[in-house]
């Protein structure tokens, strides 16, 4: 099974950058996006995991405690920078309850006995990912891979051309644990725990 745990977002917000989405996606129509339905704001990725450990996770998880955390969602920007971006992102300013969650999360799976779930090397940087610069502009195998600064190129010029967007603010009192099937269509996420903050 392919895990990772994260928390759900608002269905206004979700709404919010819905609507955004469809004003911005013929700037980049080569782009891969992201459905709207699966915007989720990550803490952890496991990866790949026996479904036989699925229950050891559930364990982990529900020792991992926090608080409810502030997530607001606004402005956008492209990683690794503009003129090479690979992928099109909304930042989120969170209060520190969210890096301590996401901290708590990473030490209760990393120690977990069994599992061999790796501790996170780098410092937790929540992004929602908007679109991914595609490898191709199109089906044909012998075209070279479309640069991202090209794919996105349209896209950063109408961006920097407006204020920067806010889609709101929300807090977050619960978290989950979800499975991703990957499939053509895009990958489909399902929850499979829930875990509350207090």
């Amino acid at each position: 099974m392919r895990l990772f745990v994260g928390v759900d977002i608002e269905p206004e917000i979700r709404e919010r950058i819905a609507r955004f989405l469809e004003g911005v996606r013929e700037f980049a129509p080569d782009a891969r996006w992201v459905r709207p339905e699966t915007f989720h704001v990550t803490l952890k990725f496991i990866g790949e995991l026996a479904e036989t450990k699925v229950e050891d996770v559930k364990a982990a998880l529900a020792a991992a405690h926090g608080q409810p955390a502030q997530i607001a969602f606004r402005g956008a920007g492209f990683f690794p920078t503009p003129r090479s971006a690979r992928v099109f992102w909304i930042g989120i300013e969170a209060d520190e309850n969210l890096r301590a969650l996401a901290e708590a999360v990473d030490t209760a799976l990393s120690s977990a006995a069994g599992l061999g779930i790796e501790r996170e090397r780098q410092a937790y940087t929540p992004h929602l990912t908007l679109a991914r610069a595609s490898q191709r502009a199109s089906g044909n195998p012998h075209q070279k891979p479309r640069p991202g600064a090209r794919a996105f190129g349209r896209l950063r010029e109408k961006l920097g051309a407006v204020p920067p967007p806010d889609f709101g603010t929300m807090t977050a009192r619960e978290f989950f644990l979800f499975e991703s099937k990957l499939s053509p269509a895009g990958a489909r996420y399902s929850r499979i725990a829930r875990f509350g903050l207090a």
